[in-house]
């Protein structure tokens, strides 16, 4: 497995953005109950882990994407995570809201890109891929050309996998789900027993009961 899909895992779970409940599952905004739980802006609170995120995003960015022109950050939780890397990158940045605002100038996307730019996503976080995928169309609609997508972290969900495959979006991530459980198995964070639990969730979240 990737060394720094694991080497991220454990940097997660360290900081305790990563949070791991067989017994205790957590609610999720769609209802769903799921023994875990990510939440990567907790990751800004600690400088260590704030740079390596904003580096490792770069370098996949340089591997994958180095044609890149310019940089969209999916709000709200990858603005910060867009707009370090955005910086250390030396491109422009903007950033995409759910949807346009309701006031003002009613943009949905924030800051300034040239027409036609080649442009990277910066997420934090895929689960079913919806919310990304939104904001790709936005910028399409915007009129820049997406060449792909970047993120901390994927549940590596089929139903994503398909919607990035639809939309025509590469996607790149830190880490993901099976990194997770290999590196909480190896470290003791989880018990042996709770590593089924984890691995029956994955297969049908949707349907899963604790």
């Amino acid at each position: 497995m990737d060394v720094i899909k694991k080497l991220f895992a454990q940097k997660l779970m360290d900081i305790k953005a990563i949070k791991l409940q067989p017994n205790e599952p957590f609610t999720w905004a769609s209802g769903w109950k799921s023994p875990i739980y990510t939440d990567n802006r907790r990751t800004l609170g600690f400088a260590d882990v704030r740079s390596f995120v904003k580096l490792e995003l770069c370098h996949a960015i340089q591997k994958y994407f180095h044609e890149a022109e310019a940089v969209a950050g999916v709000a709200t939780g990858a603005i910060a995570q867009g707009a370090l890397v955005a910086d250390e990158l030396g491109l422009p940045y903007a950033y995409v809201r759910p949807k346009p605002k309701d006031h003002g100038m009613g943009n949905q996307v924030e800051g300034e890109l040239k027409k036609g730019a080649k442009v990277i996503v910066v997420e934090d976080l895929i689960s079913t891929g919806g919310s990304s995928l939104k904001a790709v169309e936005a910028l399409r609609q915007y009129g820049v050309e997406v060449i792909g997508m970047v993120a901390s972290f994927t549940y590596g969900f089929p139903i994503a996998e398909q919607a990035f495959k639809d939309a025509g979006v590469q996607l790149i991530t830190l880490s993901d789900y099976a990194a997770v459980l290999e590196q909480a198995a190896e470290t003791g964070y989880i018990k042996e027993e709770e590593i089924e639990i984890l691995k029956e969730w994955r297969r049908d979240p949707a349907a899963w009961k604790a």
